[in-house]
């Protein structure tokens, strides 16, 4: 019995793990930041519009006058449920506050020692789609391709599979954006924001983990990626990812942040991704890493120099 608990729990942590891979972890099992952690700026390129606090109190007073003279009912109602009938400011951001999941910490920890050395001249930061640049073998192999195209280069690979926009802005801050000095970042983020994010939520978070590399390597260029497709030609993914990367697209500013979308090499010409590049239609395969790599192999050395 107690062989069937144990191998029970470890099926269903591999499960909640390939599901958090996926960006599918039930809403109810995901973590929030701690509280009075305060989102990070978020450049205005990228900003949602907010309400100031002028314009909030000019909506309570507006509010309040509405409640004076409303119908009984619906003073009544006022009363019996205190908050029901509100002025209701939006909430801050999830993608912009910076926060680790704890299961991510052992990475997070390698990752400072390879920041420690100093001798990285390029970085590559992002979730599981750049952790598996490391991959030696396997469906998602990217090593042999990272040694064909970069074998040349000091690479520190800062991909954590799993990572969102608010994991990546709370490493950065942690220790990841310290200790060396590339003089090229390539950065993509945010599918596994798709499945608690909006589209401009996200957006914000990206814009915010830029900022974030601008202020730790002032010297560095910033290759932005758009966000790879995924799912099938009709998956409503696609557009968000789409939008995402419209808003995104405006941080490129031909000098410290370059944008370059080549999400459309992935795809064949019904939209679909073919099984050889993506088997799962969200992680490169060995072909996949080769179309990425050509994809970007000029643009990066060129921002390099």
């Amino acid at each position: 019995m107690k062989h069937f608990e144990k191998s029970g729990r470890f099926h269903l942590c591999c499960a909640l793990v390939m599901l958090f891979l996926a960006g599918a972890v039930p809403a109810g099992l995901a973590q929030a930041p701690p509280a009075g952690v305060p989102p990070a700026p978020v450049p205005a390129a990228v900003a949602i519009a907010r309400p100031t606090a002028a314009e909030v109190q000019a909506a309570e007073r507006a509010l309040a006058r509405f409640l004076e003279t409303a119908d009984p009912e619906i003073r009544d109602l006022d009363r019996k449920y205190p908050g029901l009938i509100s002025v209701r400011v939006p909430p801050a951001n999830s993608a912009t506050i910076p926060f680790l999941a704890p299961f991510f910490q052992q990475k997070h920890q390698a990752n400072l020692e390879v920041a420690r050395k100093g001798d990285s001249d390029v970085l590559f930061m992002g979730d599981s789609i750049t952790d598996f640049w490391r991959n030696a073998d396997g469906a998602f192999a990217g090593k042999p391709v990272l040694d064909k195209y970069f074998g040349d280069l000091k690479v520190a690979n800062f991909g954590i599979a799993g990572d969102t926009t608010q994991g990546v802005l709370y490493r950065l801050q942690n220790g990841e954006g310290r200790g060396f000095s590339p003089r090229a970042v390539m950065l993509m983020i945010g599918t596994n924001n798709t499945g608690r994010n909006s589209a401009a939520e996200i957006a914000e978070g990206v814009g915010a983990v830029v900022l974030e590399l601008q202020k730790n390597f002032p010297q560095a260029r910033i290759l932005l990626l758009g966000i790879f497709p995924r799912g099938a030609a009709d998956d409503p993914v696609r557009g968000t990812i789409a939008e995402i990367n419209s808003i995104i697209s405006r941080l490129h500013d031909g000098e410290r942040v370059h944008y370059l979308d080549i999400g459309a090499k992935f795809l064949d010409g019904a939209g679909n991704i073919p099984k050889d590049v993506m088997s799962d239609a969200l992680h490169p395969s060995g072909k996949g890493y080769e179309i990425w790599a050509e994809a970007v192999n000029d643009t990066l050395r060129k921002l390099m120099k």
